[in-house]
């Protein structure tokens, strides 16, 4: 893995929504540090590695049914946020909420509905 890194936040939903989510990334990203935990959270966050391969974004990305609409934020390199947001966009019906452009880091928020 690269060096470099996706930070994921996840806003809104239950604890299972965003277990749900992060799964969806693994394919692409592999496991994250940890998954999220706190049950009584309203905000949640998980840090992946970049992929390596660009072309891994393209994987079927395994999704599911979520109990209620979720904000997630997303942001690394453009690459990563871009396998990201595609990931997310196959696995679970998105709609896309905006985003923002640094020097050499990139933030998509989408809104993942059930």
């Amino acid at each position: 893995m690269s060096d470099t890194q996706l930070t994921v936040t996840l806003d809104g939903g239950g604890i299972d929504d965003a277990r749900a989510i992060v799964r969806a990334l693994e394919g692409v990203f592999g496991p994250p540090g940890e998954l999220p935990a706190d049950e009584g959270a309203t905000v949640r966050t998980a840090t992946f590695d970049s992929p390596d391969d660009p072309r891994a974004a393209s994987a079927p990305a395994a999704g599911g049914t979520l109990s209620a609409p979720v904000t997630v934020t997303v942001q690394g390199t453009p690459q990563a946020v871009e396998a990201a947001s595609g990931t997310l966009s196959r696995a679970f019906t998105a709609r896309d909420e905006g985003a923002a452009a640094g020097d050499q880091e990139r933030e998509r928020q989408v809104l993942l509905v059930p």
